[in-house]
């Protein structure tokens, strides 16, 4: 990557010579020098996944699933707040990140891009997770944020990789992925392993409109057990319940959301049965 980025300067400033007529020609000519080759992210499967999920701390668990199955970042999980979440309804509307600024600290500011202002749907796969984590773990208030660290403050991204991303992995003896690579779980699960093509007509149609026991079986645990499973995390006092946050039936009300607004990418249902049981 400094080699490109080096090649790329080096060629804009022969360039500049070129026009100022002090060289007549560019000698950096040679066909994709400045072209950078990043190596390839590794991608957990949905059992990795959960089973990262099973080793974290009990806080973190819902952060990891939302982030995988709902693919935001981690600016945007900091800042969701109790009022950003409607369970009922199955969505959270992400309006604001929480950024760590040299110099100020933590602080919100608007999605990465104008798109970044949206509302995900996330799978009922998760939704029990995310209740037991808002009961315990959230701070009071509409405008409390739903991800708090240990102190009951905001999540700093610095603490969380030094102190509890290392020795998760470490622990479950995962890849060691970035917090961020959770993303591309969601959005690119991987089929080819099964001879399925990921770009295959009607792959991601099939899991956007899956059913509720489609989406079960995405937990390795869910076949042994009925359902999906969610450990209990430990109490720390009762939170209230988030239900109609933004005042939304569960029924027809999200039937008129899903039209509305853009659906994460899932994965197969069969992904989950790669690695068997988490």
């Amino acid at each position: 990557m400094t080699v490109a980025k080096a090649y790329r300067l080096l060629k804009a400033i022969l360039s500049t010579a070129v026009d100022d007529q002090l060289i007549k020609r560019n000698p950096c000519r040679i066909k994709g020098a400045g072209q950078e080759r990043s190596p390839e992210r590794p991608v957990l499967t949905v059992a990795e996944v959960y089973k990262l999920a099973d080793a974290i701390e009990p806080r973190y668990r819902a952060l990891v699933l939302l982030a995988t199955f709902g693919s935001l970042r981690w600016g945007e999980l900091a800042g969701l707040q109790c009022r950003d979440i409607d369970l009922d309804a199955g969505t959270v509307r992400v309006e604001r990140q929480l950024m760590q600024i040299t110099g100020k600290g933590l602080v919100f500011t608007e999605p990465k891009s104008a798109a970044g202002k949206r509302t995900v749907v996330i799978p009922e796969l998760i939704v029990k997770d995310l209740r037991e984590h808002v009961k315990y773990f959230a701070q009071d208030g509409e405008k409390g944020l739903i991800f708090a660290g240990p102190d009951d403050g905001p999540l700093r991204n610095t603490n969380f990789n030094r102190r509890v991303w290392p020795q998760v992995l470490q622990d479950t003896d995962l890849p060691k992925i970035h917090f961020h690579d959770l993303r591309h779980t969601g959005q690119h699960p991987r089929r080819e392993r099964r001879g399925v093509d990921p770009g295959a007509d009607g792959a991601h149609g099939s899991l956007q409109h899956a059913g509720r026991d489609d989406l079960s079986a995405l937990d390795p645990r869910a076949a042994a057990a009925g359902g999906p499973q969610a450990r209990r995390p430990r109490p720390r006092g009762t939170r209230r319940d988030i239900g109609h946050a933004t005042g939304t039936g569960a029924g027809q009300g999200r039937m008129k959301i899903e039209a509305q607004v853009r659906r994460p990418c899932l994965t197969w249902a069969s992904s989950c049965r790669e690695g068997g049981g988490a």
